[in-house]
């Protein structure tokens, strides 16, 4: 096939006619065959916002078009296959069902190895169900929310597909995230969504491939312990609704997440070893969604998808802050997993058909901001945060306070209606997150104004805090084996501090299956 590149294409044009516009552009006489492999959208110029393709074709005549087209090449086909490996003998158990444990089973499962995933929180249905009552009566199932249960954190997101990294396996995930349930569009699309309308029914379909592959899911099973033999995984103790038991294994792949704190205290006393890293902590900044579309796309944003964004500034003080996590069309929801804490996040379905857009208005946090030597230093910070949010609003309603109000106390009325539920309580965010947070918001506001216009506008709303946008610690792992100091712990993922989002934890996760059964092919560690 020939792949053809940079084709602009009017946005009133429907995309069914995209195969004819090519034909008669390029001149190109019986395509038998067009893929869409790229679509994007170019809004540099106001007046001329166009969709971008890259499309692969069949024509009788590939030379022709090779040597009159200007962005033309032939096609270079890179599929991943999983590595042939050594299947071990006892069950691999993998902690936690997000991206990174929920690939990582389905790899190793579809390749002959017996799997056992241990889930802490409930299926996505009854999850969804727990979710609710969190949002419509403040009533918290600490095993059971947004961070906890099928699907992992990611579920309850925009189902964001973006990434940093180039890996032959980002194309695999998202064949089999579409083959399991996601738009067909993630396999071309710029910046691919899921939205958590798809993503419940897909993590479903993960689930059901797995166990029909002869691996196991267990939900209401946390892991609470790790058995350890001559420095390396003997078995794992599990708490469920029956009661405890022990798992024998010499696999044991973490993947639980950035908000398993209890995990982390686990795995501290078990030896592993752990440093500090950067995280992030701020508020949600929530805007009418037709206020961010107008400003990314003028005239004609009504004839596109819910703009987006992503921002980031250096301040005056020479701290950076930056939006994360961007929902276009979305809603700021309630993400609590601790009683006695509140935490923000946002959330899209598939079509971002919402009134208001949110994002995370984040604040870096190094781990010199974070007193004491404990390398758990993070999670009392973040802890203390959430409290006092809950202390200040007495229960799970979120603080908030309008951009023009935190910036200039002028007491601004805010011009949408805020999301977050069960309910806000307008307050100072200075009672709330640390002064260096609060010093570099106000700072950088005025500037992510001048990059998107409105951004700081006085009625625009602020929900906070936002804590769990990465974990504050790292589990060590070796480069190479991918295992910690004990032998047969593989540490994966977001939680333990090797991924940033459902892609880069999905790829982590492959990439940990691969260690798994090459680390015996190897001979281990």
């Amino acid at each position: 096939m020939i792949r053809i590149s940079n084709i602009k294409y009017p946005i009133t044009a429907p995309e069914e006619d995209l195969k004819g516009y090519i034909s008669r552009r390029y001149k190109i006489n019986g395509i038998t065959d067009l893929r869409i492999v790229k679509q994007s959208i170019d809004a540099r110029r106001k007046n001329d916002i166009h969709y971008v393709y890259t499309v692969d074709i069949s024509a009788p005549s590939e030379s022709g078009v090779l040597k009159c087209v200007k962005h033309a090449s032939r096609t270079v086909s890179s599929k991943y296959s999983f590595p042939e490996g050594t299947v071990p003998d006892r069950p691999v158990v993998i902690a936690g069902f997000g991206p990174a444990g929920m690939m990582c089973a389905y790899a190793l499962a579809k390749n002959g190895c017996r799997v056992i995933v241990l889930e802490r929180g409930k299926p996505v249905d009854e999850r969804i169900k727990d979710v609710e009552l969190m949002r419509k009566s403040g009533v918290l199932d600490p095993e059971s929310n947004v961070q906890f249960g099928e699907g992992g954190a990611g579920t309850f997101s925009d189902g964001k597909l973006t990434t940093g990294i180039n890996d032959v396996r980002i194309g695999y995930v998202l064949e089999e995230f579409a083959a399991h349930g996601a738009p067909e569009d993630i396999l071309y699309k710029a910046k691919p969504h899921v939205g958590t309308d798809r993503l419940v029914n897909m993590v479903k379909a993960f689930r059901e491939s797995i166990t029909g592959a002869g691996g196991e899911v267990r939900f209401s099973s946390r892991l609470d312990d790790v058995i350890i033999r001559n420095g390396r995984i003997a078995g794992v103790k599990v708490s469920s609704g029956s009661g405890e038991y022990v798992i024998e294994t010499d696999a044991l792949v973490l993947a639980t997440g950035h908000s398993a704190r209890d995990t982390f205290e686990m795995i501290r006393s078990a030896g592993a070893d752990m440093e500090r890293k950067v995280f992030a902590v701020g508020a949600r900044i929530e805007h009418k969604q037709e206020w961010i579309s107008r400003s990314q796309y003028g005239g004609a944003y009504k004839l596109l998808p819910a703009a987006d964004y992503k921002l980031a500034v250096r301040t005056p003080g020479g701290r950076s802050a930056y939006t994360f996590c961007m929902c276009p069309g979305g809603e700021v929801i309630a993400s609590a997993s601790e009683e006695g804490g509140v935490v923000t996040n946002g959330m899209s379905e598939y079509a971002r058909s919402g009134d208001n857009a949110n994002s995370a208005l984040l604040v870096n946090v190094m781990p010199e901001d974070i007193p004491g030597s404990d390398v758990l230093g993070g999670i009392s910070f973040q802890r203390e945060i959430e409290r006092r949010a809950f202390a200040i609003c007495g229960g799970y309603f979120a603080p908030a306070q309008t951009a023009g109000d935190f910036l200039y106390g002028n007491g601004a009325a805010p011009e949408l209606e805020p999301t977050y539920k069960p309910g806000i309580k307008y307050c100072s965010l200075d009672e709330v997150l640390p002064d260096f947070v609060t010093q570099t918001i106000r700072e950088a506001l005025p500037l992510l104004d001048k990059k998107l216009c409105g951004f700081a506008r006085d009625g625009a709303v602020l929900t906070a805090p936002e804590t769990r946008s990465s974990s504050p610690v790292r589990i060590i792992r070796d480069d190479t084996t991918r295992q910690s100091n004990i032998a047969g712990l593989y540490p994966c993922g977001e939680g333990a501090g090797y991924a940033g989002g459902i892609m880069t934890a999905a790829v982590d996760g492959i990439k940990t299956a691969e260690a798994v059964v090459g680390a015996r092919r190897h001979g281990g560690r």
